[in-house]
């Protein structure tokens, strides 16, 4: 009998109204101690709901992207046109620092081995063979006979004379009369005296004629003596290049105007250099 007894399983909650709505609310979240899979399901539908109009305000913002520091600036190329410029104005420095010092070092060798002094020049003697003054055009027409000398005191030095020289007798601005050397070779501790003839004419102003007339009857009469002559200086047997010589005399004669009588220098300076 006991057998044939079966057990039929009742449905106690046949009877009862089964709710149509989760028991949790959607949105919010279950027990911990529920199912592990069923939590990741419903996180993610609340986030699909959220980015359709659910509860949330729009989809959530990617994770911030980190941004790499900027990398330091590169260094400016280094211009090789400057460097190469820089070392060549260095050289040439450089070497022209070197002639100067080897030039100043033969000078200095030169001078002590010949040991040079500057010529001296003089005007001894000053002869007026003719001046005239046109009193219509103040055209003044000289001529002078004149004695230069010039003495070379070297012991080892020679000097040669050129032809091209220029020789004047001045009366302020006005140049009465021109002339020339000619060229000579001067030996060592010579002293050479030349006469040499000059003549010219020129246009003075009234008041040159009246100053000049006036400087006579005081008896001094201010003229200069100029002279530009090309010379190169012989050092043993090694001739120099070619320099002009520049000499300038300042004289004071008694009279000018009057030829009757022989002039007299009263006073007499020179000057000389050299004219690279």
């Amino acid at each position: 009998m006991a057998d044939h007894q079966r057990i039929h399983p009742v449905d106690l909650e046949a009877g009862r109204n089964r709710p149509s709505a989760p028991l949790v609310p959607s949105g919010s979240f279950q027990s911990d101690k529920g199912d592990p899979a069923q939590r990741a399901s419903n996180q993610q539908q609340q986030h699909q709901q959220r980015g359709h109009g659910g509860y949330g305000h729009g989809p959530l913002p990617p994770p911030p992207r980190r941004v790499a520091p900027p990398a330091p600036p590169l260094p400016p190329p280094k211009r090789r046109g400057r460097g190469c410029c820089c070392r060549f104005l260095c050289c040439v420095v450089a070497t022209a620092v070197v002639l100067a010092v080897l030039a100043a070092a033969a000078a200095a060798a030169l001078y002590l081995i010949f040991k040079p002094q500057a010529p001296r020049y003089s005007v001894d003697r000053l002869a007026v063979s003719a001046f005239q003054v046109d009193p219509s055009t103040l055209t003044a027409r000289a001529a002078f006979d004149v004695t230069v000398t010039a003495a070379n005191p070297n012991a080892r030095i020679g000097i040669h004379y050129g032809r091209g020289s220029s020789l004047s007798v001045w009366y302020g601005p006005y140049p009465l009369a021109r002339g020339a050397l000619p060229a000579f070779y001067q030996g060592r501790r010579n002293t050479t005296v030349l006469a040499v003839a000059m003549a010219g004419e020129v246009q003075l102003a009234s008041a040159a004629v009246s100053g000049m007339r006036d400087a006579q009857q005081q008896g001094a009469v201010p003229l200069v003596f100029r002279a530009d002559v090309p010379v190169r200086v012989q050092l043993g047997g090694l001739r120099l290049w070619r320099v002009t010589a520049r000499v300038r005399c300042d004289l004071v004669v008694d009279r000018i105007m009057d030829v009757s009588s022989p002039i007299k220098i009263k006073a007499s300076n020179c000057k000389f250099g050299f004219k690279l």
